[in-house]
């Protein structure tokens, strides 16, 4: 048994990984080369996104706004409402959810909806002294986006903010300076 099918049968799989399930199931289909199996196949998995999706839509439609606000907050429910457009929150929005998760503080510099192009600029100290990679922190935004924000499909993140930290040197005064017994400044006596 796979990892992504002992998560689905604990019920902790994601959006992500049940999509790639759904297409892996597919492929293996295609790869048998009856066209009529793999075309029952999509029709089937139509058919039952449309189902859950309805069933999500009225399950959203009556619970109440404390309830509906739970559900929203959590990932894996969001995630579901995202895939089925049933999401209230607007993309922008969802954005800025899911980049609030980020281990490094960004803010969106633009988004491109026709392209599908995010793009990102780390705020404050972008020198957490873990050496951080460009790569590592647009990795980290897109994991973060997949479910909510699937709309993203590529993040870039502006170069001029991913530097390596800079290393201070901190002496006992500023170079160059004097101590009082006439010696540069930091030296033993």
């Amino acid at each position: 048994m796979s990892g992504a099918q002992g998560a689905a049968e604990r019920g902790t799989v994601s959006a992500e990984a049940a999509g790639r399930m759904v297409e892996d199931v597919l492929d293996r289909l295609a790869a048998q080369g009856d066209p009529a199996a793999c075309e029952a196949a999509e029709e089937l998995v139509r058919a039952l996104m449309q189902f859950y999706g309805a069933g999500l839509a009225r399950i959203v439609e009556l619970l109440p706004g404390p309830a509906r606000t739970a559900l929203l907050d959590d990932d894996v429910v969001a995630s579901l409402l995202v895939l089925h457009d049933l999401h209230p929150a607007d993309v922008r929005t969802r954005i800025a959810r899911a980049l609030r998760t980020l281990p490094h503080p960004v803010e969106t510099t633009g988004f491109d909806p026709g392209s599908g192009t995010l793009r990102l600029r780390l705020t404050g100290s972008s020198g957490c002294g873990c050496g951080s990679t460009r790569e590592a922190v647009e990795q980290a935004a897109r994991d973060a986006l997949a479910g909510l924000a699937p709309e993203v499909t590529e993040v870039r993140l502006d170069a001029d903010t991913a530097r390596e930290p800079v290393l201070l040197q901190i002496g006992s005064g500023p170079p160059g300076a004097r101590s009082t017994n006439g010696r540069p400044a930091g030296r033993p006596s």
